[in-house]
């Protein structure tokens, strides 16, 4: 007595054939209800059904789910609810028994009455969109948190790689803890930024919500590039150290060693490289992320590009929207405006005449500027205000008359041989890379100095030096005493901390004297702490 929702279609192959097709035209049939008219009424019963799964209710019969449906969403009677249910039923989102409960007579056998359950292609249905709602609808965010834990968690592994034989609970459980922070981290800003270039173009944002909340947007961001420059050097440093004489590999190892322990019978030959592939997969995506190397930019550091590329973004599309509502004149407004204009012209002539005042498309003249050109303009110059009526005639060549081109037919140039040029490039390319290494060298201090102490530096050092005290400067807040900074490439750290009533600092350079309050100094080059990095 199950009913059935669709009329049985004739078009539909029968026989030994039946079954394949039947099979892959019926295997997302749950997700059918979605395109059926009063979908919104398919979907608020299968959501009546969920709610009732999670209260330990099995079946409901139709008045049950009548009375749990939404007011805006509740049909006027049952019957509109019972043909939902029969269609659900016919999806295969729904099972129908008979309600043999209530029946107190004969003639109740003879009545279609029915309990309904979900089935299991229904709950699956239900939960794959419930993940479609959610993804479509997330905006993601910045965790500035996230970083801090990831420092945590590096710390806690570099203290178990200096034990002699490290506990294999505690580094599965870190090793997880710590992948399980940082892909949420990377999902979570990847969301956000794609979430955050719809807003710049504005696509389904309302504009006085975008306007209400820019200000704070913005502060959010920068916010969050402060703490990406303090953390993510020390990210980097704490990997490197990791992975300095091979000590996360033997981290790794234990992980995968605890977690091939479950496989079953049938993997548990292979479980554990599987495993250690795995993990180690896993850490090279976390080094990837916050690590430069072989010629690519880690993705911290195109997270902070992107996110600063935004502020301006932003405020761009604050200016256009302001001038828009101040009542600007826009290029579509003058383009209607001069539609109208031709279209009330008297006739062609005037309309010719318009297209040439307002686009200044007149017969081509072709100028060609050579040395005998200049020499000529140089002897009899020509006031930039002559009009073109009253300046001197070009002289056209009759080759450019007949044949529309100064060149000559002939065979072509040879290809130009440039290895002399990228060889001096190459030179150059090692010479400023040799510079801004005696740079690093240089600035390093051995300990805790003074800025007074640096004593006078060239230009290639100090431009090093103030790209480091403005990151250092730039995570500066009223109160702070101490700060510490890693450069945009993550190959130098600075520790700045201020000193009461400190006297003026002198730096000396070739191009004059920098001044400012002594402050306290420690300055690090980190590529001589990070080891190469081995394949894992």
């Amino acid at each position: 007595m199950t009913p059935h929702s669709a009329e049985p279609d004739s078009s539909r192959p029968t026989g030994p054939a039946a079954s394949a097709h039947t099979e892959s035209e019926t295997s997302y049939a749950p997700f059918a209800h979605l395109t059926a008219p009063n979908a919104v009424l398919y979907r608020q019963v299968m959501h009546v059904f969920l709610t009732a799964k999670e209260r330990f209710a099995v079946h409901l019969r139709p008045e049950d789910v009548h009375a749990a449906l939404a007011p805006e969403h509740r049909p006027a009677g049952p019957d509109a609810v019972v043909k939902a249910l029969t269609g659900l039923v016919g999806w295969g989102n729904l099972r129908a028994d008979p309600d043999t409960s209530r029946v107190t007579a004969v003639e109740d056998f003879y009545r279609k009455r029915f309990i309904y359950q979900l089935t299991r292609a229904g709950e699956a249905a239900e939960q794959a969109l419930s993940v479609y709602d959610e993804a479509l609808g997330r905006r993601g965010a910045l965790q500035a948190v996230a970083l801090h834990d990831i420092v945590t968690h590096l710390r806690a592994l570099l203290v178990l790689a200096t034990e002699e034989e490290p506990d294999a609970a505690k580094a599965h459980l870190a090793l997880s803890a710590l992948t399980s922070r940082f892909e949420a981290l990377a999902e979570n800003a990847r969301a956000f930024m794609g979430s955050l270039q719809r807003t710049i173009d504005l696509h389904g944002v309302e504009v006085d919500v975008f306007l209400a909340y820019k200000d704070r947007l913005i502060q959010y961001l920068e916010r969050f590039i402060q703490d990406l420059i303090t953390l993510g050097g020390r990210i980097a440093l704490l990997i490197g150290e990791l992975e300095g004489q091979g000590r996360v590999r033997l981290l790794l190892r234990l992980a995968a060693v605890r977690e091939a322990a479950d496989a079953a019978p049938d993997e548990a030959d292979t479980a554990e490289t599987q495993a250690y592939e795995r993990w180690a997969g896993r850490w090279a995506g976390l080094a990837a992320w916050f690590v430069s190397g072989d010629g690519r930019e880690s993705q911290a550091r195109l997270l902070r590009g992107r996110a600063l590329g935004a502020i301006p973004q932003l405020l761009a599309v604050v200016r256009q929207l302001n001038e828009r509502r101040a009542g600007r004149s826009d290029r579509s407004a003058d383009f209607r405006t001069l539609a109208r204009w031709f279209a009330e012209a008297p006739d062609d002539g005037a309309r010719h005449r318009l297209w040439r005042a307002a686009f200044g498309v007149y017969c081509a003249r072709h100028l060609t500027v050579d040395a005998d050109t200049l020499a000529d303009r140089a002897a009899r110059p020509v006031a930039p205000s002559t009009l073109w009526a009253e300046a001197e005639p070009l002289r056209i060549s009759p080759q450019l008359r007949r044949t529309g081109s100064y060149e000559r037919r002939g065979k072509p140039r040879r290809v130009q041989d440039r290895s002399e040029q990228r060889r001096q490039l190459a030179e150059l390319a090692e010479k400023q890379a040799q510079e801004i290494a005696a740079a690093r060298a240089r600035l390093a201090t051995d300990g805790i100095t003074c800025l007074s102490a640096l004593g006078e530096l060239d230009p290639v050092t100090f431009g090093l030096f103030l790209r480091l005290l403005g990151d250092a400067l730039a995570s500066w807040r009223p109160g702070t005493t101490t700060t510490t900074a890693a450069s945009n490439d993550g190959t130098m750290e600075i520790r700045l901390t201020a000193l009461d009533d400190a006297p003026l600092a002198e730096i000396r350079t070739p191009g004059g004297v920098f001044l400012g309050p002594d402050h306290t100094v420690e300055i690090t080059d980190l590529t001589q702490r990070i080891p190469a990095r081995d394949t894992l």
